[in-house]
């Protein structure tokens, strides 16, 4: 079997109905800080980790709560890091281009605070047709879908607050800017941009990276 193949099911599907159409959804203007430098531009402190911490693949992801489109590649990025839990790890980065998208952001980051992030983030792009809709966020219903999944509720609006957060959400933004960052989901590996955009390259550029750097150790 190719190797380089990737059957990825009803994501993939799901993917081609959308067309790419939610793909396309820019960023506009949004407001924040200059970056503070090329070294750390692609994955700060701060940014979320799923997986191997010390993977050599980094697979770096700009996205969006509310966009449709990283809910789907959601699940394709998973597959991704479990046939490859020792080599790829996934970086977050937020990029809250919709509306309530930040309020989105400061429910995962209270989440973490919680050690609930992955379960949050998975509860909320699985029923976001619920609560992110586009106009009219419901973000109250996103609140109690997290609350559903294991939030403690009373002490995450305490932390969604926080001026942690707040600094989260700018660097983000700025970074997002600095690389020009216009659409979710945005995909690097090994700080390589995803130019053409679909399952299968993205899982093709991976696999190029897992191979250098294989190349690399030997």
């Amino acid at each position: 079997m190719n190797r380089r193949v990737l059957t990825l099911g009803t994501g993939v599907l799901a993917l081609t109905a959308l067309g790419g159409a939610a793909w396309l959804y820019s960023a506009g203007e949004l407001a924040g800080p200059a970056g503070t430098g090329p070294e750390d531009i692609y994955v700060r402190p701060h940014s979320p980790v799923i997986g191997k911490a010390d993977a050599r693949v980094t697979l770096l992801e700009f996205f969006d709560p509310s966009c449709e489109a990283c809910r789907t590649f959601h699940p394709i990025v998973k597959e991704i890091l479990a046939r490859h839990p020792d080599e790829v790890r996934l970086v977050l980065r937020y990029a809250p281009f919709h509306e309530g998208s930040d309020e989105a952001v400061r429910i995962l980051e209270a989440a973490r605070l919680q050690g609930r992030f992955e379960a949050v983030l998975d509860a909320l792009l699985a029923q976001q047709p619920e609560w992110a809709i586009h106009g009219a966020p419901d973000v109250g219903k996103a609140w109690q879908i997290a609350r559903v999944a294991g939030l403690e509720l009373d002490r995450a609006r305490q932390d969604a607050r926080r001026s942690q957060i707040d600094h989260v959400l700018q660097a983000d933004v700025a970074d997002l800017q600095a690389l020009q960052v216009r659409r979710t989901p945005t995909f690097f590996v090994n700080k390589r941009l995803l130019i053409s955009f679909g399952p299968r390259q993205l899982y093709e550029l991976v696999l190029t990276e897992i191979d250098a750097v294989r190349r690399q150790v030997l």
